[in-house]
């Protein structure tokens, strides 16, 4: 009688630490896709975006899961092929950051946008010529760019705790450093998301109000964390698809100085000292196809309705003269001759005082 009294005790308790240990098991490891990494582990694979019509694609990431716990930061670069210095601190990270020195997980996209890395092609997929930045949350039966921004959302956006998309000077757009503090409809999100454009470094920061609050048709990548509760910014760092040296670092010492502010590496984040907010922009497209004559160059302070650009059509005549819609810094302009109708030419930010 005592032994089947004791009998029942044991094996509950032999249940308990089984279910204890794949508890444990669940939680020590790290997974997006395929690619799985153990407490302490790094690893690199690829996110499958499926074919249909005979094209698909996939995206390189690494995870490198810290030995501590700790939030699970998702640093994503390459949503738009074209801008390189992201792309390139990414890789630098990923042999700098150790695991097992690490709290929490780092999660690296290194090419969010393989095939217009593959064709460098500006602003847009070569497959579907659509611009993976303006389809998220994607949709699993749309074109490649929906596919891929579809497996960004779910196994990337669902999966972090905090993101930052990071781009730059596409190729044809001679830019200054600058970042978006997205405002959303969550004052301690709003709180959070300033700490880490103030931490990432860049000294101009545009005030955003005006992102799409439909979480269905979010549009951006950051902009689609936000709407699902996750903490994101927008770094620009970086122009006319140039590598230059200055440009990496800034993204890599950015991403280091937000990990420190999250507490995932030592030391603390260098905030930002002396920051210039804008609060408001605008986006100046071309009204003709052509070619593009800039009077400015890239962080000029203009005036509202000074000239920032000359169209000139394929025969040499002018077509316009195009003025600042409002007075403030240049924030980019195009550095290269064509112009095409709808797209843009400059952006103009203006400083609040």
């Amino acid at each position: 009688m005592t032994h089947s009294k004791q009998f029942p005790s044991f094996m509950g308790l032999v249940l308990a630490v089984l279910c204890l240990s794949a508890s444990t098991m669940a939680i020590d490891e790290f997974a997006v896709g395929p690619v799985k990494a153990q407490r302490g582990e790094m690893q690199s694979g690829f996110l499958a975006v499926p074919e249909k019509d005979g094209t698909g694609t996939s995206i390189p990431v690494t995870i490198i899961h810290g030995a501590r716990k700790g939030k699970v930061l998702a640093l994503v670069a390459g949503t738009h092929g074209y801008e390189y210095p992201p792309l390139l601190a990414l890789y630098r990270l990923k042999d700098m950051i150790d695991p097992k020195k690490l709290s929490g997980t780092l999660l690296l996209v290194h090419i969010a946008n393989l095939p217009s890395f593959q064709r460098r092609t500006i602003y847009f997929n070569p497959y579907d010529w659509k611009n993976l930045n303006r389809v998220f949350p994607g949709d699993p039966k749309g074109t490649l760019s929906q596919r891929m921004a579809y497996v960004l959302t779910e196994e990337v956006v669902k999966k972090c705790d905090a993101l930052i998309d990071l781009h730059c000077g596409d190729g044809n757009e001679a830019l200054i450093p600058y970042s978006y503090w997205m405002i959303s409809d969550k004052k301690a999100m709003d709180r959070e998301t300033k700490d880490m454009a103030l931490a990432f470094g860049l000294r101009h920061i545009i005030i955003d109000t005006t992102r799409t609050k439909d979480p269905a048709d979010s549009k951006y990548l950051g902009n689609t964390a936000i709407l699902r509760g996750k903490p994101a910014i927008t770094t620009e760092s970086g122009f006319l698809g140039r590598t230059d040296e200055d440009d990496i670092v800034r993204n890599m010492k950015g991403s280091m100085s937000v990990m420190r502010l999250f507490k995932m590496i030592e030391g603390k984040p260098e905030f930002v000292a002396d920051p210039v907010w804008i609060d408001k922009y605008e986006v100046v497209n071309s009204n003709f196809d052509g070619l593009f004559y800039p009077k400015v160059e890239m962080g000029s302070t203009v005036a509202e309705g000074q000239t920032v650009g000359l169209i000139k059509d394929y025969l040499g005549n002018l077509k316009d003269d195009v003025k600042a819609p409002l007075g403030g810094v240049v924030l980019y302009i195009i550095g290269t001759p064509p112009a095409n109708k709808g797209e843009p030419l400059f952006e103009v930010g203006r400083i609040k005082k």
